[in-house]
């Protein structure tokens, strides 16, 4: 089977865990650091916390910024569950934002049409998360301009989109946002087995971070209420949670980070192929993009296609396509809530027709052909 994903895992990348096997630390030891920092200095930000999963950063990063109880955070409903997820985690409300048809990201002018009728009825959220779907880029400068107007705060979910860049800057320099938060699963573009990371550069909500990390803890004297007590003492100040990350993983991270640029050269190469071979199939292909990461290659099926039957059938060939993503407000869960199918419309249309064909690095053109020539002969 070809998988839709796969990680890319070097001898050095096995040299680099088994050194920190052998090493004094398997756990907040200097690895950690030294990834957080990799990474800030790859994306152009000033800090960068590691956590053990991409979940749990945005889940600390919504605590950090404010969102509790009565407290409202936005999204899109093309994106995976924890985007909307960590919001209830923080006992706030949750609504989502219709995508744009041609990039299957957050509409700037759905957005700007929801915040003015959110001022008239005063519900205008406080958080705002644009979702760089498959690596390519929200329009962030429109969505900085509307959170000005309307005061929310932004958070980059780029779960997609370590390597992509927007107007000349890294995706994660936080250049229109005050927060970014990255993914290292498997199937992303870099990874650390599982884990997480924030980027950001408001030092205030950097140390808040790394207690929330931490179950809220610091030994920072500064900020303790008894300040002689000893060099073993520490304090905790705040309700926190246990999202570390080890230096095994971390150590995994500053490995694969030696390769991100080599990643997504290649996985712009495929993209392009992909969208030379496919150009005369009855297909809605993705906009080509030099800025994209170019996590996911996704294609619409026209309307009258049975997704299902070519589904099932390219998976019969051995080739492991999938489907990004089920609109989050459709779950049963959040069905629950009272979201309902004709919420969110665009969105709704295009899961319905969305197939997401396998790109990795390691994934071979003679297995590339073998993908196009079955999906033409499907159709």
């Amino acid at each position: 089977m070809i998988p839709y994903g796969k990680q890319d895992i070097s001898q050095d990348d096995i040299d680099a865990v088994t050194a920190v096997l052998k090493s004094d630390f398997l756990t907040q030891g200097p690895a950690v650091e030294c990834f957080e920092r990799r990474v800030a200095e790859y994306c152009g930000a000033q800090y960068a916390v590691a956590v053990s999963s991409c979940t749990a950063a945005l889940h600390l990063t919504y605590m950090a910024c404010g969102l509790v109880t009565d407290k409202r955070l936005w999204t899109t409903p093309n994106t995976f569950v924890a985007t909307a997820n960590a919001a209830l985690y923080c006992d706030a409300e949750i609504d989502f934002v219709d995508i744009d048809p041609q990039t299957y990201n957050m509409s700037v002018e759905a957005l700007r049409t929801k915040l003015e009728a959110a001022k008239k009825s005063g519900t205008l959220p406080d958080i705002v998360v644009p979702v760089h779907f498959s690596g390519y880029s929200c329009d962030l400068e429109e969505i900085q301009k509307l959170s000005e107007e309307y005061g929310f705060q932004i958070i980059e979910d780029a779960a997609h989109c370590i390597g992509g860049s927007y107007k000349d800057k890294k995706i994660g320099s936080c250049a229109y946002s005050k927060a970014c938060v990255f993914s290292f699963h498997p199937v992303k573009i870099i990874t650390t087995g599982e884990g997480g990371l924030i980027t950001t550069n408001d030092k205030d909500l950097y140390e808040a971070l790394l207690r929330l990390r931490t179950h809220g803890i610091t030994r920072d004297t500064d900020l303790m209420q008894q300040k002689d007590e000893g060099s073993w003492y520490f304090e905790q100040l705040e309700l926190g949670y246990n999202y570390r990350i080890t230096d095994i993983q971390c150590a995994l991270g500053l490995s694969q980070m030696s390769r991100l640029d080599e990643f997504i050269t290649r996985r712009r190469e495929l993209a392009l192929r992909y969208t030379e071979k496919l150009p005369l199939l009855p297909l809605q292909l993705p906009q080509n993009s030099d800025d994209s990461s170019w996590h996911l290659y996704v294609v619409r099926l026209e309307n009258d296609t049975d997704r299902r039957a070519v589904f099932d059938q390219m998976r019969e060939r051995g080739i492991g396509v999938n489907v990004h993503y089920i609109p989050v407000h459709l779950h049963p869960f959040y069905r629950q809530k009272g979201f309902k199918e004709g919420d969110f419309p665009k969105a709704e249309n295009y899961y319905k027709h969305t197939l997401t064909l396998p790109l990795y690095p390691g994934l071979t053109e003679d297995e590339q052909d073998h993908i196009c020539k079955s999906l033409e002969s499907i159709l």
